[in-house]
């Protein structure tokens, strides 16, 4: 058994994923990650180490014309090849406000509705460390806490019963994926948005690690192992931040409640109780959450802080009430 599949079946145990049962998903652009990813879990497959029937999902963004299209032809016909099942779903993506973001948020309802429709409980995608250590230094430069800085969980509910899982995030770098494909003469898609320095992920990944490199040669794992920290819970942590966070997936929370938290403690409640009604935190910046703070230390009720997306936190009756709108577009 290969290196990289046997890292991939340790962290399976490590996560608690199922050997059997209902199908699983798995998320397939048609790069080295996904690939890889999909030719070790076929290598399972033929070990019976794992028996679930794999449905491969691809999302065609349709951002790049033919490229798109040739793109989802070529993961069609390794799916036929690794004896699995195909599904795919087509959009053009909106242009407007983050693209990244909305390609995102498109694929995630997409993969979220076919493990609805296939019976599926767990949806497989093949973000690796390089990926957390982007991640890392997105909401470092825009100004996240702790909770933005620890970036991508290993798992986390997609939508109801279904779990989102990446397999690769602990272990697995770029280069680790690229070389097993290697090695095994896997073919592989290469999207040229990845070299275009107009998105702020493409210019961490090719401008500044790499210069962050030649500090430290290991940065990589640095940053996705200082990502993992930020995500464990702090020792000490005082009950009345434990007693606050109780409330912290209510649509409002009581000022008084915030009054006794040190700084830390608010703000670090306050990216709870908006990640929990948001869905995410996305888009959130520091400013945003200065701006609720300030919103706490006023005087005046009916006041209000607009988030991006149409969020909005309102000041009212001794409450933060929290309420999503609706943007049209």
């Amino acid at each position: 058994m290969h290196k990289f599949v046997r890292s991939l079946i340790t962290e399976w145990r490590k996560l608690g994923l199922p050997f059997s049962g209902d199908p699983l998903v798995v998320a397939v652009s048609g790069g080295a990650d996904s690939m890889s990813l999909l030719l070790s879990i076929s290598d399972l497959i033929k070990r019976k180490k794992l028996t679930q029937r794999i449905i491969v999902a691809h999302f065609n963004h349709r951002l790049r014309g033919r490229e798109s299209d040739l793109d989802e032809a070529f993961v069609y016909k390794c799916a036929g090849e690794f004896g699995m099942e195909f599904t795919t779903g087509t959009r053009m993506t909106e242009l407007k406000g983050n693209l990244e973001q909305n390609a995102r948020d498109e694929r995630y309802k997409f993969l979220s509705k076919i493990a609805r429709e296939k019976g599926a409980s767990v949806v497989l995608t093949a973000h690796t460390k390089n990926d957390q250590a982007e991640t890392f230094l997105m909401n470092l430069i825009r100004g996240s806490g702790a909770d933005g800085l620890g970036g991508m969980t290993p798992l986390r509910k997609l939508d109801g019963r279904v779990l989102l899982v990446r397999p690769l995030l602990s272990w697995a770098t770029r280069t680790d994926t690229e070389t097993y494909a290697d090695e095994h003469a896997l073919k592989y898609r290469t999207d040229r948005m990845n070299d275009d320095e107009a998105f702020t992920r493409v210019r961490i990944r090719k401008v500044i690690l790499p210069m962050l490199a030649e500090i430290n040669p290991k940065i990589i794992d640095t940053l996705a192992q200082t990502a993992d920290l930020l995500r464990q819970p702090e020792a000490g942590t005082s009950e009345r931040y434990v007693a606050s966070q109780k409330g912290a997936m209510a649509e409002h929370i009581e000022l008084r409640s915030l009054k006794a938290l040190s700084k830390h403690e608010l703000y670090s409640q306050l990216r709870a109780w908006l990640r929990s009604n948001r869905g995410s935190l996305r888009s959130i910046q520091l400013s945003h959450i200065e701006a609720i703070d300030r919103l706490i230390q006023s005087r005046k009720s009916g006041k209000t802080v607009e988030l991006p997306g149409g969020g909005r936190v309102v000041k009212q009756g001794g409450r933060l009430i929290f309420s999503n709108i609706k943007v049209e577009k």
